[in-house]
């Protein structure tokens, strides 16, 4: 659809929310497109990598069209409608977010689903459905106290006012700030780079850095061993370290 562009280039999968006039902000129809262009993804063997980011310079992503909320049945459809946060966490390849501007509600959420957050200086990030008289769902509260601490996310989810893009670096919410005009290709560099990577050690690496959250320190590590054992059998760790030994560039294939 007109409203998410998709394009692959080179191992990177670009999707970009393309609803400018609207802050980017999504409806029924772009979460079902996005739940799809997700699906394709994970199934091609070309696409290594995602990039994500909005058209426009005003924003990455305002969240859900407020003004489509209302045509939900009930709440109960609204609460069990197709979700675009849950969508980019169903990526098994790695995510790199490129918030070009503010990302509010549930573009932030959607930016905390990816695996890797960069942002233009101009950037802004908030919480501000409790301005509005409800909360994020998409997985904001836990997302926030996980990247930022407890206080710090009580700040953004109970006042609901945003924050520059250069507090959310140093609360280490995003990990770099770039120039407006070079944001789009930093992020390409960097879904490039590990698109260079071998696929499954870098889905791996997802998968164990997801399932950290949840575990104690020695069923992580013991989990962590069990997915390095998986890693070193595949063809291509046996590719890496012939590479290293004959000192040449590892070919890796995904296998």
């Amino acid at each position: 659809m007109q409203h998410i562009l998709f394009e692959v280039r080179e191992h990177v999968a670009t999707l970009t929310l393309n609803r400018p006039e609207k802050l980017n902000a999504v409806t029924p129809a772009m979460a079902d497109a996005l739940v799809a262009h997700v699906e394709d993804c994970n199934t091609r063997a070309d696409v290594r990598a995602v990039v994500l980011t909005g058209a426009g310079e005003k924003a990455f992503c305002a969240g859900s069209d407020i003004a489509e909320l209302d045509g939900y049945a009930s709440p109960w459809e609204f609460r069990n409608r197709p979700d675009y946060c849950d969508a980019i966490r169903a990526l098994r390849k790695p995510v790199v977010c490129a918030i070009n501007g503010y990302a509010l509600g549930g573009g932030l959420e959607t930016a905390m689903s990816c695996d890797i957050r960069i942002a233009a200086e101009h950037a802004r990030l908030g919480a501000p459905e409790v301005k509005l008289g409800w909360i994020g769902g998409g997985g904001m509260s836990y997302m926030l106290a996980h990247s930022i601490g407890a206080s710090n996310a009580a700040l953004m989810l109970m006042q609901g006012d945003p924050i520059t893009a250069q507090q959310a670096l140093q609360w280490g919410l995003v990990s770099e700030l770039v120039p407006a005009g070079e944001l789009l290709a930093r992020a390409q560099a960097i879904a490039a780079a590990i698109a260079s990577r071998p696929p499954i050690a870098v889905e791996t690496a997802k998968a164990n850095l997801r399932a950290a959250y949840a575990m104690p320190l020695e069923t992580a590590i013991q989990y962590e061993r069990d997915l390095q054992t998986v890693c070193f059998g595949t063809a291509d760790a046996a590719e890496g370290r012939q590479a290293f030994k004959e000192r040449r560039a590892a070919s890796f294939q995904g296998r």
